[in-house]
């Protein structure tokens, strides 16, 4: 009886879909439902939208934009041959079956209209970041097909209706991030509560309210979960912590309180995952500990207090002169371990980190060099030491772009102590008596990833660029972001600034070396940040939120390496369109709405590649994606994405190509450039 009461509202929401809408269906067909309903509700009250525009009676069915049909029998709609898209009569075949519905971005400004429920075969709805407002219709859940669920970034508003849950047996993906929804996350009411198909959950940035929706640790299937930025409270079930599939969880910037359960201190989620939430809100990963209540009145904890504090005096009294005893003896052995050291002279102050130890105040200075690039706040120099020396890289600061001398000597220093095989490490640090500073670093003679791509530094040829190289080249990279992401030494995370091609190095074994890594957040003042800004925001590469929030974030260059990595794909500049140039990310939605998305592949990349999809060049063309979302949370961190790209590693160069540089991305420091 449990069991037939709880699946007795399901079948009535199903009963009164199929009573109210397949009528209409099955007399008109899918075809004129699209145009009766489907296109006027998406519209509104706006003016005629072109992508829109297309659904009309005299234009061929296979040139309606965003859609795909198939035949009652199942077999999709062949539209690739010009008889099909020439072909005005499909238009009026009333048994077609629309199966998917893809216009992200297209400017829709209506509402979602109840009929969407009222199409048989439909297994996608892919309407993001466009402007429909309203409430998600409660017969949406009877789609007998639907799998595929994209709302995010729109205006919808109003409860999530309980139906939603309808899909269970075949939903995989469902995205309402950054809506207006409100209300308590509803529970299934049908007798598939597991959802054991549904991998992506994404319901955050909206309004939704309540206690933490525990029911959705019952989800077998989930590996991401985003419930950030809504107002949901209460404590954090330990149920959450014991979802083994979860891979990606987002619950910040709510008012969850308590507890985290014991299970996260072990997990691989980071603090990131539950910032923002109440200061009540304690235990690992966050650095909040967690206070138990004794239950001793407050007179005795005072006394204990103080007891406690009478001891600490007496045992500092004691221990005080062993150990300045013992600071004096290891000063210069802690010193050795940080790699840093320092020489003065009459002209100023030399820093030397760990592989520059070699390195002088006289030989920096005497250094012959060339200029071999001027920058908006420095200008780079190949130097020659003398008597055989070898060369370094010298980057004169501009007079005014750097922080004052008490604010740049820390900023340097942990600069400086950043060691990783994808990273041009920092080797010394000039600061003159007239101002004048100079960052000291190897000399590696590789071309930049932007000449190597798009031609230039001062070589006319170069190695073809096949897929396993540029894949080899985009691991590199990413391992030594997530390297500076994660946080050394008891640092906070170190964010890069200003990831571009230009700023990668690849050798002749096409091991990647990021460089200039930290300048921008740390060293330079905020009008000379400003200005490297403009010049990434006019190449493309800068994200969205620093139009207006000015201030480099891990996810910031999360999304300059998804830009960075569309590049490698691609093959092309990124700029924006308002530049005249290539959009990358809108180049590739726009062919994955046509299904063309294989010939956004640089032809290079493609050659030799039987399989796109069994070599990673999908996966890494989904990733970029992923990483150049509008919204920041929605991005992967660094870490996951070299763990992805890792993962799908071209299967016919997992041996030969990734040696020598065959490293993990937690390997220790390198030796000096060859």
């Amino acid at each position: 009886m449990r069991t037939t009461a709880r699946a007795l509202p399901r079948c009535l929401l199903l009963l009164a879909g199929f009573l109210l809408l397949r009528p209409v269906a099955a007399a008109a067909g899918d075809v004129a439902l699209v145009i009766d309903k489907l296109k006027p509700a998406l519209q509104g009250a706006a003016a005629a939208n072109a992508q829109l525009a297309t659904w009309n009676a005299s234009t061929p069915l296979c040139l309606w934009r965003g859609l795909r049909w198939s035949t009652p029998a199942g077999r999709p709609l062949r539209c690739d041959f010009p008889g099909a898209r020439a072909n005005l009569s499909l238009a009026g075949d009333a048994a077609l079956l629309l199966t998917s519905i893809r216009l992200p971005a297209a400017a829709l400004a209506g509402r979602l209209p109840p009929e969407l429920g009222a199409f048989a075969a439909l297994e996608t709805v892919y309407l993001a970041a466009n402007s429909l407002s309203g409430a998600i219709p409660l017969e949406l859940g009877n789609a007998p097909a639907l799998s595929q669920l994209d709302l995010a970034g729109n205006a919808l508003s109003g409860a999530l209706p309980p139906s939603i849950w309808n899909l269970c047996d075949r939903l995989a993906e469902l995205r309402l991030h950054g809506n207006a929804l409100t209300g308590a996350i509803p529970a299934p009411a049908g007798p598939n509560d597991t959802c054991d198909r549904l991998r992506i959950l994404d319901l955050g940035a909206n309004r939704f309210s309540g206690d933490f929706p525990a029911f959705l640790t019952g989800f077998r299937g989930l590996q991401r979960l985003d419930l950030g930025g809504n107002r949901l409270e209460g404590s954090i079930p330990d149920s959450l912590a014991a979802m083994r599939g979860l891979q990606m969880l987002n619950i910040s910037y709510n008012n969850f309180s308590g507890q985290l359960p014991p299970g996260f201190a072990s997990s691989s989620f980071t603090a990131e995952s539950f910032l923002g939430n109440s200061p009540a809100l304690c235990g690992p990963p966050l650095q909040q500990p967690c206070v138990s209540s004794s239950g001793l009145s407050s007179g005795s904890v005072a006394g204990m207090v103080i007891g406690l504090m009478a001891g600490a005096v007496v045992l500092a009294s004691v221990c005080i002169g062993w150990a300045q005893g013992r600071w004096r003896r290891n000063r210069v052995r802690r010193a050795a371990e940080e790699g840093l050291e320092t020489e003065e002279g009459g002209e100023g102050k030399l820093v030397v980190f760990q592989g520059g130890e070699h390195l002088t105040l006289e030989e920096v200075l005497n250094a012959t060099g060339q200029v071999v690039e001027k920058a908006s706040y420095c200008t780079v120099y190949k130097a020659k030491l003398a008597d055989a020396g070898g060369s370094i890289e010298l980057r004169l600061l501009r007079e005014g772009s750097c922080k004052d001398a008490a604010s740049c000597g820390p900023a340097v220093r942990r600069i400086g102590r950043a060691r990783h095989e994808n990273l041009v490490p920092l080797r010394a640090f000039y600061q003159g008596r007239r101002g004048e500073k100079l960052l000291v670093y190897d000399y590696f003679p590789h071309r930049t990833l932007h000449d190597l791509l798009h031609g230039g530094g001062g070589v006319e040829s170069r190695p073809p660029l096949t897929w396993p190289r540029r894949h080899k080249i985009a691991l590199g990279a990413a391992r030594a972001l997530a390297y500076l992401h994660e946080g050394r030494h008891g640092d906070a995370p170190v964010v890069h600034g200003n990831v571009r091609s230009s700023k990668v190095l690849v050798d002749e074994y096409f091991v990647a070396r990021v460089t200039e890594y930290a300048v921008v957040g740390r060293l330079l003042v905020p009008s000379a940040a400003e200005a490297v800004l403009s010049a990434a925001r006019a190449d493309g590469y800068v994200a969205p939120e620093l139009q207006t929030m000015k201030r480099c974030a891990p996810r910031t260059d999360v999304y300059a390496f998804g830009i960075l990595l569309l590049e490698l794909l691609m093959g092309r500049k990124p700029s924006p369109a308002a530049n005249g140039g290539d959009d990358l990310p809108a180049l590739v939605k726009a062919a994955v709405l046509e299904e063309t998305a294989v010939e956004v592949f640089d032809p290079e990349v493609a050659k030799g590649v039987r399989s796109p999809a069994e070599e990673g060049l999908v996966q890494a063309l989904k990733l970029a994606m992923g990483c150049c979302a509008p919204v920041a949370a929605a991005r992967p961190s660094m870490a996951e994405v070299a763990r992805q790209l890792e993962e799908s590693r071209p299967k016919a160069s997992r041996s030969a190509l990734y040696s020598p540089a065959e490293t993990r991305s937690e390997a220790g420091t390198p030796t000096t450039a060859a």
